[in-house]
């Protein structure tokens, strides 16, 4: 047998494969690999509600969404503020984040199951929350069944327009639809009397009239018909970009387990705690684990700060909302957040 026939390859099918893997390191390049080589993270965020992702000149970018961009900036650049942020719509957002048009979505986006088939997955929860309706106060509506046959503004393509769907169905009530791409065109439609209610996460609804100076003016029903646990969102198949948005949002709520703060954080590099000392970098190791330098959490916390203080300046007692931690607390003030061992 001629050994060089049986190993013979079409002249044709060698320069293809000779272009592919001239090609592969580019396209194997990782996210991280990206981030780094550009200077700057690109995050998508929605850019319409304030407390989570809004512009608010001469301060720029402000919200609880905005800071874990931040957070993964500080980590992965050593640098919070070399963020690039792409305002999206709910109906873009996870296909710009499948195809690379950004490297992390952080919009206010539900973890559901199913999510992860459009090649995208979550990799945190954070912000607790669960949908709601805005009805005007001189409607004396007070009860989710008084909207029965009403017309109730949501946007398409969330997990809110399947939600309301549901409700009504299983309550065996109807009700017209009107539908919006983004949340402003929802609430101006709402406002100007297009619709008795409007329905999105409770959060977003009070940020929104809030924002408008029109909360006195309308009542955010008791009632809520989901649970919507909010959280950033990346590609699938980057597993270790994926480690790193998740343990930069563990690094804000271990800072707060931890009462670390960005004003006492340096002086905490000195500590005797080992678990302090692990997260600090002092005590190397984590670093490494990430591909990262081993002050990737000592530099969120002293850019950006810990989970409780980004909620009070945005959501909380230091913000316009005022809003409580309800489940947003840490776990051992009666809250949802349980930060993972950072070992």
């Amino acid at each position: 047998m001629n050994i060089s026939r049986l190993f013979a390859v079409p002249a044709a099918l060698f320069a293809t494969l000779a272009i592919g893997l001239a090609a592969a390191p580019a396209a194997a390049q990782s996210t991280l690999e990206q981030v780094r080589k550009r200077g700057a993270l690109v995050c998508g965020v929605g850019g319409e509600l304030r407390g989570f992702s809004w512009n608010a000149p001469p301060l720029g970018w402000q919200g609880i969404d905005v800071d874990l961009c931040r957070a993964v900036a500080a980590a992965t650049l050593g640098d919070a503020g070399k963020v690039t942020y792409v305002p999206l719509t709910t109906h873009q957002r996870f296909q710009e984040l499948a195809t690379g048009k950004i490297d992390l979505l952080v919009r206010n986006s539900t973890v559901t199951l199913q999510r992860g088939a459009e090649g995208v997955m979550a990799v945190a929860v954070n912000f607790y929350d669960g949908q709601g309706f805005a009805v005007p106060n001189r409607l004396g509506i007070k009860t989710l069944s008084q909207l029965a046959g009403a017309r109730i503004c949501v946007v398409r393509d969330t997990t809110h327009e399947a939600n309301l769907a549901g409700w009504f169905r299983a309550t065996r009530n109807s009700y017209e639809p009107v539908t919006f791409d983004t949340d402003g065109a929802m609430v101006d439609a709402y406002l100007g009397g297009r619709c008795i209610a409007m329905t999105s996460d409770v959060s977003a609804l009070a940020s929104a009239l809030a924002t408008r100076d029109r909360l006195a003016d309308h009542t955010i029903l008791a009632q809520t018909i989901s649970r919507e646990p909010l959280g950033p969102y990346v590609r699938r198949g980057d597993d270790q970009w994926a480690e790193i948005v998740r343990w930069s949002f563990q690094a804000m709520l271990a800072a707060e387990d931890l009462d670390l703060t960005r004003v006492s954080v340096r002086g905490e590099r000195r500590s005797n705690d080992p678990e302090v000392r692990r997260l600090l970098g002092t005590t190397p190791g984590n670093g490494k684990a990430l591909g990262l330098d081993e002050d990737w959490a000592f530099d969120i916390i002293a850019q950006v700060g810990n989970y409780g203080e980004s909620f009070e300046r945005n959501l909380g007692a230091r913000s316009m909302f005022k809003l409580e931690r309800g489940t947003n607390a840490l776990w051992t003030k009666g809250g949802l957040m349980y930060p993972l061992p950072m070992r």
